[in-house]
This record gives structure tokens, C-alpha cells and sequence, in this order.
């Protein structure tokens, strides 16, 4: 649709006025005369869309049949940001043959979030006119909000060979194909665009988040910049260029950038929600709290706003079960709405030998969520489980290519629509779909209130309830969520033996290292937990562990402390607490080879709380390091009970930060106890449920059935 600056024309020729009008005009009867209607057409040419929209209305009165002036009327209300639907369908009915008059329904149509019907008005006008390039080109735009990714791609590539040169169907070609995943192709469209016309601005910040898809972080700020140096006033190009800054660890930069957006744009929602993500990542929890509430204050219906809150709450010891279940709750009648037919049937049948199930994340790669993936799915039974994958983020790498033959198929979910991804499912015909995300970041939670499966689980990814009451089941063990506390959920707790968690291995051939301490004379803890997970209670219980013990230090190691910033206002948290900046060692981000050789310089851990350690503390198992854990109420807060109990390290667990205290202090006394069980760890572990892949798909493959069968029953006691 088209801006206040640049009218739409009357005729559809693209200029202000022409005879072919005027012919229109005098071929219908009941019409004004010359002299009214040029009058009008004056006041649409100078821009006057208030004594356009009253001469009009006076016009309509005495000729209610002039499809003309309906439209000079539907115009005059667009151009004055009133609701113009009426006047547009009105002149669409009245002039069935202007192709401009079913363009600007379907237009406007698009802008009320009504996709499908506004592309039915494109089809019109492209009946009407095939060469039609802007209506295509808005119609592979509502494609693309649809998330019918194909269908936009053809509608572009239709626009491009009729107007090769036009660099808004380039710059929207390469919006639908890096939806799509396509983000090498998405680089050539947003290039053509740019080389049509080097000033563009859209196309110069959809390059940049292209590039950052692509991982050239670099070249996207190169992108960002360059737009702001055109376009000192654009808030979009801030975003993403703050966006770009967190990927390089330049949080304090990053922060910045979103408050010069904010400044230019108070009402920017996704502003204050990235601006949220990099302060947790800072450690300032209370701060970004706050900013995602503001966003939500602005837009409530702001879904990726509202996982966000969630998903940071999880970080404080203040938020209660209660109040979480009940914003949890909120969030899911607000994606309930959403889905505004969900499915109440399905299309898949009585399995008689396998169960198709769906696994939706965007965590099939290089993530925690992939570790602990990857040996499980080798050994599930593929005569008893299909498994279907279906990715909600772009990004793969060579864990995706090590797992992905171990699916049936691969059906990307990013870029559609959340009707269209549950479509696909239901299609699919799953018979359970289980989500890997929970309100962690590239969720695809919305889709899952669609029901596009009968049996639906929550699992892995995250670690308290979703809050969504269209999903069934949330897998979890006893030790995590105690019988007492099934209350706490919006899902039905679904217990697994043993553990809810099976680790994978590291690949890299890393062996253990003997006990630092035996030859350094001293103890080192270690800490390998992002900012967000100390808090200052934590620091403060640091503290007197490490007055304790006079000689010991702390090596800390997160992906912020590659910033010097960072690390300089860490020095001084540190310091408030009381500790000696000597006693400790910063580092930033490595390598998983060298951060897992990483723990041969550390004597035992100290976990953080209520946020604990999950895959950093297997993988200090692993590497022969046991964890010293304080076991809190919540799932998240006893997952470093469950997996040192299910490791049979009961003696590593605590309930105060009393006990924390004392325990540290006489663990780490004891240099000859804690040689002990790191030479024999790995062995111990090896063999115990938390590494038992084979087990735990067995297990998993039970829950799964059952789930099913239970389903099968409760349908046909419906049925009776």
C-alpha cells in the first residue's frame, strides 16, 4: 500500500489523472458531472484528502453507483490513515473490471491481516491486467506473511520479468528466499536491488540481516552503518545493527543501539525486546525485566516478547511458582486466540508398528539441545519410532548433517506462517509432536496451540511449563519435579526413569587431567555460566567460600568476557563482594575443544542458583570435574540434583547456601579425596543413565507408546 507521499493513482496507469478516467466515467450512467468530478480529481492532485473525502461523501449522496468516486473516496480515507475497507469494496462491486480497484482492496485487505482474501483481490487484478508488476508484487508479499514461500517466489520472479528493474521486487525476492532458507540467494536479490539503486534502504538492512544469518557479523554492521549514513533517522537499522554488536560480543555497543532506536522510536516493541536480551546477557536481569515489560505494555500481543519474560524469570530466585503459572497461563490463552480454528481431528491412524512423531526446534546443531540429541537418536528403534524433523531456525551445521539422516525427513517450519506450519504437520499426519524449545529462543510454541497433532510434549529445551493447555505431557524425572509439585504445570507430568536427561559424549578426544591442585598446591573452582547466572546472591556466597579458604581461586569462564568492558564492570561486582581481583581468572569464549581442555585447570565446580549448570555440568563429568550443586524447588533449580544423582554424586548435593558453604570448603580440604574421584569419574559415569543412550531411548520410545495408547482411550471412551 502505498505511503502519504506517494498516492495511489486513480487509473491504475500509474499517473494523476488521464483521459482513459474520464472515458471510464462517461461509459456509466448516473454519474456527476464534468465539472464535479474534475473538481474532485483537483483536490486528489493537490493532496487535499479531507475536502476530497467531504466532496466525495456529497457526491456518493446524489450518485451512489459511481464507482469513481468511490474510489476517490477510498483513497482520500487511505491517505488520511481512516478505515477505507467499505469505499474499496464498494468500488471493487461497482467496477468489476478496474484492475486498481481490486489492487486497492486486496491492499488494503493485507494491511487488516486478511492474506488470503487480499490475495484473491491480486488474482483479480492480474485476471483483469497479467502485467500487472506491483500487484504481483503485493501478492507474493501476503504469500510471504502466510508463509507460502513458494508461491511468493514465483509471484516475484512473475514481477521481475515483467519489470526486471524494479528493485522493490528484488528486495522482496530476497526477503521470501531468505525466509525460505535460501540465504546465499536472498544475497543476490537484496544485490540487485542495491545496484538499481545504491541508496536503498530496506534492501541495505536486509543484506545486513542476511549477513548475520550467514555469520559475517562484519560485513553486516559494514551494512547497518552504511544505512544510517543515508539515513541518520532509522530506527530499523539501529536494531538490527545492535543486533549484529550482540553476535560480536559488544554488549555495552549493542545496548546503545537500541536505545538510539528507542529514541527515535519509543513505540519500537522489538527494540525493547532485544534490548531485554542483551542486558540478561550483561547480567542486568532486573533491567531487562523491565524492558520486556515496557514492550509488552506497547504490544501486548507480542508472542516472542511475552517467551522472552518467561524465559527470564527463570534467572531469578524472586519469581514465585505461583505468579509464573499464572503469566504462563496468559501467554497461552494468548496463542490460543490466535489459532483461530485449531484441529480437532487428525489424519493419522492407528499406528500398528511405528509412531510418527515430530520434533520441533531450532536447536538441531551446535547446541546443548544437539548434545544431548545426537546419541539418542542413533538408537532410537526406527521400526518403532519415525521420526520427523521439523527445524524452526536456519542455521545448520555439522552436528544437523551428523543427525539428520536419522530422521524420515526434514520439513523446515522457519518462515511460515504458524496456520501454515501446524497445516503441514496435521498433513504429515504425526501422532505426537514434541517441542524442544519451550519459551527459549527460535520457539515455535503458537503453532502448537493449532493442535496439528493429537498427542503433543513438551521436553529438553526448557525446563518449566510452556503454559500452552493444547500441549499434553511435559517429560520429566522425579528428582526434577516432585510429585508435590505437579501443581506447577499447565502440562501433565509424564515421568521418565531414572533421569529426563541423556548426554552425549564429547567427539573431541580430550582425556582427564590429574587434579590441579596436587601440583599447584591450592584449589581452583570453576565456573563456566553466563552472567545472567550470577547473581549477586551467588557472588556473595563466592565470596565467603574463598575467605575460607585463603589460597583457593576462581577460574570463570563465559562468552561476555571477550568484551574488556565487560569484564571491567564484573571486576567491580566482584570487588563489592569482597573478592581479591587476584584470587581470579576471567576468559572469554573458545572452541568446545579448548573450553572442554579447559577443565584440566579446575580442581571442582561451583554451580550457580536458582539457575544451575545443565550441559556444562555433564560436561565437566566428563572431563573428570564433579560440580557442587544447591538443590532449589522448581524443575530448573534441582537439575544439578538430578544429574549428580542420577551420576551417583548425592554427596555433591546440598539445600542451603549454608550447606553450600560448609560443603565447599571441605571438599576442597580434601586434595586426595577429589584426586580420587576425578581419576575415576568418567568410568563412573559412563555406565550410569545420564550417558545410557541406549537405555533412555527405550525409555523413551515406552513414554512415547503409552502416551499414544492413552490417547487411543480416552478417544474411544469419547466415542462410546
Amino acid at each position: 500500500m502505498s505511503s502519504k507521499r506517494n498516492a495511489p493513482c486513480i487509473c491504475g496507469s500509474g499517473k494523476k489523472f488521464k483521459k482513459c478516467c474520464e472515458k471510464k466515467r462517461k461509459s456509466r450512467s448516473a454519474n456527476p458531472s464534468d465539472a464535479e468530478f474534475n473538481q474532485l480529481v483537483s483536490l486528489y492532485n493537490l493532496g487535499h484528502y479531507a475536502e476530497l473525502e467531504r466532496g466525495s461523501r456529497s457526491l456518493i449522496e446524489r450518485f451512489p453507483d459511481s464507482g469513481l468516486t468511490w474510489k476517490l473516496l477510498s483513497v482520500a480515507l487511505l491517505m488520511q490513515e481512516k478505515v477505507a475497507l467499505p469505499a474499496f469494496q464498494k468500488a471493487a462491486i461497482l467496477m468489476p473490471n478496474d484492475a486498481q480497484a481490486h489492487f486497492n482492496l486486496g491492499s488494503v485487505l493485507k494491511g487488516l491481516g486478511r492474506f488470503e482474501e487480499a490475495i484473491a483481490c491480486f488474482r483479480k487484478a492480474l485476471q483483469i491486467n497479467p502485467t500487472y508488476s506491483e500487484a504481483l508484487n503485493n501478492m507474493g508479499n501476503a504469500q510471504n506473511d502466510i508463509g507460502k514461500l513458494n508461491e511468493a517466489v514465483e509471484s516475484f520472479g512473475r514481477a521481475l520479468e515483467i519489470t526486471p528493474n524494479s528493485e522493490i521486487a528484488h528486495n522482496n525476492m530476497g526477503v521470501a528466499l531468505k525466509q525460505f532458507g535460501k540465504t546465499d540467494e536472498a544475497v543476490e536479490s537484496f544485490n540487485c536491488a542495491l545496484k538499481i539503486n545504491p541508496n536503498y534502504v530496506e534492501a541495505i538492512n536486509n543484506l545486513g540481516n542476511a549477513q548475520i544469518d550467514l555469520g559475517k557479523l562484519s560485513e553486516a554492521v559494514d551494512c547497518f552503518e552504511h544505512a544510517l549514513a543515508i539515513d541518520p533517522g532509522n530506527a530499523a537499522a539501529y536494531c538490527n545493527l545492535g543486533n549484529a554488536q550482540v553476535g560480536l560480543g559488544e554488549l555495552n555497543e549493542a545496548v546503545g543501539c537500541f536505545r538510539h532506536a528507542l529514541a527515535i522510536n519509543p513505540t519500537f516493541s522489538k527494540a525493547l525486546n532485544n534490548l531485554a536480551n542483551a542486558q540478561c546477557d550483561l547480567g542486568q536481569l532486573g533491567n531487562a525485566i523491565e524492558s520486556i515489560r515496557q514492550a509488552l505494555e506497547i504490544d501486548p500481543d507480542f508472542t516472542a516478547a511475552f517467551s522472552s519474560l518467561l524465559f527470564l524469570q527463570n534467572y531469578s530466585a524472586a519469581h514465585v511458582s505461583g505468579s509464573f503459572l499464572e503469566e504462563a497461563h496468559q501467554y497461552g490463552r494468548m496463542v490460543a486466540r490466535k489459532a483461530v480454528s485449531p484441529f480437532v481431528s487428525w489424519q493419522c491412524t492407528v499406528p500398528s508398528e511405528r509412531l510418527r512423531v515430530g520434533v520441533v526446534s531450532g536447536d538441531l546443531r551446535a547446541h546443548p539441545v544437539g548434545y544431548f540429541l545426537e546419541g539418542l537418536l542413533a538408537q532410537i528403534d526406527p521400526t518403532k519410532i519415525e521420526l520427523i524433523a521439523y527445524p524452526t531456525y536456519s542455521q545448520f551445521d555439522e552436528l544437523t548433517d551428523r543427525i539428520k539422516p536419522l530422521f524420515s525427513s526434514c520439513k523446515p517450519l522457519f518462515g511460515q506462517s504458524d496456520q501454515a506450519a501446524a497445516e503441514l504437520i496435521h498433513r504429515d499426519a504425526v501422532h505426537v509432536l514434541i517441542d524442544l524449545s519451550g519459551h527459549s529462543i527460535h520457539n515455535r510454541l503458537p503453532v502448537f496451540a493449532w493442535k496439528p497433532a493429537p498427542v503433543q510434549v513438551s521436553w529438553l529445551g526448557y525446563f518449566s511449563t510452556t503454559g500452552v493447555k493444547e500441549i499434553d505431557y511435559l517429560l520429566a524425572d522425579e528428582v526434577c519435579v516432585p510429585e508435590a509439585r505437579q501443581g506447577d504445570f499447565s502440562e501433565t507430568i509424564w515421568y521418565l526413569p531414572d533421569t529426563r536427561l541423556c548426554f552425549t559424549p564429547p567427539a573431541s578426544d580430550s582425556s582427564v587431567a590429574t587434579l590441579p591442585a596436587l601440583k599447584n598446591g591450592f584449589i581452583t573452582f570453576g565456573c563456566f555460566q553466563v552472567l545472567a547466572k550470577v547473581s549477586n546472591d551467588v557472588l556473595e556466597t563466592w565470596a565467603k567460600i574463598l575467605s575460607a579458604l585463603p589460597s583457593a581461586r576462581l577460574r570463570w569462564q563465559c562468552k561476555q568476557f571477550g568484551s574488556p568492558d565487560v569484564v571491567d564492570k564484573v571486576s567491580q561486582r566482584l570487588q563489592q563482594h569482597g573478592i581479591n581481583l587476584e584470587r581470579v581468572d576471567m576468559y572469554g569464549a573458545v572452541s568446545r575443544g579448548e573450553y572442554l581442555m579447559a577443565h584440566a585447570e579446575v580442581d571442582m565446580i561451583l554451580d550457580t542458583f536458582p539457575y544451575p549448570g545443565g550441559t556444562t555440568t555433564c560436561e565437566a563429568l566428563w572431563m573428570g570435574v564433579p560440580t557442587l550443586t544447591l538443590a532449589g524447588e522448581t524443575l530448573l533449580a534441582k537439575q544439578g540434583e538430578s544429574i549428580n544423582t542420577t551420576s551417583g554424586l548425592n554427596n555433591w548435593v546440598v539445600n542451603s547456601t549454608t550447606d553450600y558453604i560448609d560443603k565447599a570448603v571441605t571438599l576442597a580440604s580434601d586434595f586426595l579425596g577429589l584426586a580420587a574421584l576425578r581419576s575415576g569419574l568418567r568410568e563412573k559415569i559412563s555406565v550410569s543413565p545420564l550417558f545410557d543412550s541406549a537405555q533412555f531411548a527405550r525409555n523413551l520410545e515406552d513414554a512415547l507408546w503409552e502416551m499414544w495408547r492413552v490417547h487411543a482411550r480416552t478417544k474411544k471412551s469419547r466415542d462410546i
